[in-house]
């Protein structure tokens, strides 16, 4: 989707269509699985069909950065393919596990009753890496105590205890948590009202700021990228700055989340900087060898599928949240699938 330009989502939708038909040998799909972002209280993937769109419609306003864009990509292909069933698999869903403690907002209870809360997202991705942890004979996954974090442009880390999902970072919208690409993180909530009263901003200027202005972008004021950042970081103090807030941030968030999980069995580094930047492993591991995380910095450089020394199992894992819609498609669809199988995107 990246590489195919600003587009309108249903010239997008038929460019990515046409495209697959190009490259495959094997004709029109026997369906097409979407990654929704937002599901609400949705815990299992689902069959699109009127009502599902219809509900989705309905709550966009908990999502206005993705689920407007992903209903118009599902409805350009239900006309595309209007006779290929469609499945939506909830970035949400893994989450559906976490106990009130972790998802109830300290706000008047009348607005929990309208679906505020935290959700918790890039569930398809911590979906695929704790089956991936079972593959690799990891006990930790069925029984122990487990930190993942995905770190990209969008960032977040999750504890799982046992299998399941109890705490992670975002919150009621991707925006929430840590510091990301152009999205803020966490920001005290003082600071929409200073900002309405000081620069006249709206609602929805705020929403432009904390999402597409800030994070590694907004500090650096040059690139979101962490591989520009490191570049730039010996000559310039804004992405070296920008770069240390990010380590840091990740270093407090798995350090609350062993004190929620009562210690740390395995540590999954994921997503595009947790695969492929060494120099922020490494950075986010100092310090926490109180936790018994520790690295090896030659196995660390060298991107190895586990990098650490100490008690704490620190693994790096590529991440691959298409086998995991393509799983679930085909489990809805009664269609036959084997966990483990890596799509191709």
């Amino acid at each position: 989707m990246e590489r195919l330009g600003s587009e309108a989502a249903a010239a997008t939708a038929k460019r990515v269509a046409q495209e697959v038909m190009a490259k495959s040998a094997v004709g029109a799909p026997a369906a097409i699985g979407h990654r929704v972002v937002h599901g609400m209280l949705h815990a299992e993937p689902e069959r699109i069909g009127a009502s599902l769109i219809e509900e989705l419609r309905r709550i966009t306003p908990f999502d206005p950065e993705h689920l407007p864009r992903e209903l118009e990509i599902i409805e350009a292909l239900q006309r595309e393919y209007p006779e290929v069933p469609q499945v939506a698999c909830f970035d949400t869903a893994f989450h559906r596990s976490m106990p009130v403690v972790a998802t109830l907002l300290p706000i008047p209870r009348r607005y929990a009753a309208q679906g505020v809360r935290r959700y918790g997202f890039h569930g398809l991705s911590y979906t695929f890496l704790m089956q991936e942890l079972r593959r690799l004979g990891d006990s930790a996954a069925a029984k122990g105590r487990v930190i993942l974090a995905h770190l990209g442009s969008g960032a977040s880390i999750a504890a799982v205890l046992d299998g399941r999902s109890i705490d992670t970072s975002m919150g009621f919208t991707p925006a929430a948590g840590l510091v990301m690409g152009t999205r803020s993180g966490d920001l005290d909530p003082g600071l929409m009202s200073y900002l309405a009263q000081t620069d006249s901003m709206s609602a929805a200027q705020f929403q432009a700021l904390v999402n597409h202005e800030s994070g590694l972008a907004g500090i650096s004021e040059t690139s979101s990228d962490v591989r520009d950042l490191l570049e730039r970081e010996n000559h310039d103090v804004r992405a070296r700055e920008a770069i240390a807030i990010f380590c840091y941030q990740a270093k407090k968030w798995i350090g609350a989340f062993v004190a929620a999980l009562g210690g740390v069995d395995t540590l999954v580094f994921a997503g595009g900087i947790g695969e492929n930047s060494a120099p922020l492993r490494r950075r986010i591991c100092e310090g926490l060898q109180c936790l018994g995380i520790e690295i090896d910095g030659s196995l660390n450089e060298r991107h190895a599928a586990r990098i650490s020394t100490g008690r704490v199992a620190v693994r790096v894992i590529r991440t691959d949240e298409e086998s995991v819609i393509a799983g679930f498609t085909a489990r809805v669809l009664g269609m036959e699938w084997e966990e483990g199988t890596h799509a191709t995107s």
